[in-house]
């Protein structure tokens, strides 16, 4: 792989364009949901590679903001992770193990999240393999009906007292399905139902909140397990809160050109100028990760001026209308902003009709990546 880090050219010249991580806005935010939760432990979730922000740098952070329970969905992610972070760091795997996988689990010192109890059966029998009861967290399916042990699966490990004894659980957790709906009913209704399932269980430390349930009162419990809010992006749509963008994103024009009106523009030509215009093309396309649903409804932001996407993304490329923009601001090599001051990652996931997750752990390998300190 290419080591840009030892080339004298500027890396932003040689990819898409550049993605700031601001690692300062990073620990800040992890500050700003501890005050939120004052009696709860706040955790990381750092899957997907920190939402395709860097797991190593954004978790090393998060470590010295205070942070020491980090969680993962797959059994490769925490192996990769375990080893950069210090002993008394905690790294649990959300989707828990695959039957085989626990020697390697134990072995690399990693928690799985046990979420059946076939799972709890096979973590008990390495335990006993390994002389020693090995820490797990059981997570309940309290309404979500995705992960967690069914109420008649709570009901069997609670009456299996030699099950109980090789099985060393640190944590009880579930998984709010609606938290971003501050109101939905469903957040007393899942409250209410892990709390009588947790009542069942051998006692331990609980964990409901998600992002967004560390935005509701009373959630918090002993540990709070933000994700996307870490990240700078308020849980609840249309609302700001006490976050800070992370991510920063730009990618250069690499050709300007004056047409006509009546001039047909990209795949398809979908576009047809109606005004005699200038256009400019940018090096950021679908396999950056910039959904090709933006074609025709995106932007991005030139000088401080927007400037809209015309006709279809393409893989590497797209076409914006910059006849409104100075033109210092659109020579080639110059820098567009795709997310940042002008357009928030919130604003460019509604432009495409998805979601900020989705837009986050899809920016592709091209992009120069550049951190700001903490």
């Amino acid at each position: 792989m290419l080591d840009r880090a030892s080339l004298t050219v500027d890396p932003v010249l040689l990819g898409a364009g550049e993605m700031l991580v601001d690692l300062g806005a990073l620990a800040a935010n992890y500050r700003a949901i501890a005050a939120l939760q004052p009696n709860a432990r706040i955790a990381g979730v750092v899957k997907a590679d920190a939402y395709g922000l860097g797991a190593r740098p954004v978790s090393a952070t998060l470590y010295n903001a205070g942070c020491r329970n980090f969680f993962v969905a797959h059994l490769v992610e925490a192996m990769d992770l375990r080893p950069t972070l210090p002993a008394d760091a905690r790294v649990f795997v959300l989707n828990g193990l695959a039957p085989g996988a626990e020697s390697a689990a134990a072995q690399a010192g990693v928690i799985p999240v046990l979420n059946s109890l076939d799972q709890a059966h096979r973590w008990a029998d390495e335990s006993r393999r390994c002389g020693m009861r090995l820490a797990s967290a059981l997570q309940v399916d309290s309404g979500m009906t995705r992960l967690g042990l069914s109420e008649p699966e709570v009901d069997a490990l609670a009456g299996d007292p030699a099950l109980r004894s090789h099985l060393d659980v640190i944590l009880l957790m579930s998984h709010l399905a609606c938290a971003d709906e501050s109101e939905h009913s469903a957040n007393l209704q899942q409250f209410a139902c892990f709390e009588t399932l947790a009542a069942r269980l051998p006692e331990a430390p609980r964990a409901l909140a998600n992002s967004g349930g560390a935005f509701l009162a009373g959630f918090g419990l002993d540990m709070v397990r933000p994700g996307l809010a870490l990240y700078g992006v308020h849980p609840v749509e249309g609302q700001s809160g006490p976050l800070r963008p992370v991510l920063a994103l730009s990618a250069p024009i690499v050709q300007t050109r004056d047409v006509p009106a009546g001039t047909g523009v990209g795949y398809g030509l979908a576009h047809t100028t109606e005004r005699a215009c200038r256009l400019a093309t940018v090096a950021i396309g679908y396999a950056d990760g910039w959904p090709r649903s933006l074609s025709g409804r995106g932007s991005v932001f030139c000088g401080g001026v927007r400037a809209p996407i015309v006709g279809r993304v393409s893989m590497d490329s797209i076409v914006i209308d910059v006849t409104d923009v100075p033109a210092e601001a659109v020579r080639p090599g110059a820098m567009v902003e795709l997310i940042g001051p002008h357009q928030s990652l919130a604003d460019v996931a509604r432009d495409a009709g998805t979601i900020p997750y989705e837009i986050l752990t899809g920016l592709g390998q091209r992009f120069a990546r550049r951190t700001l300190p903490a």
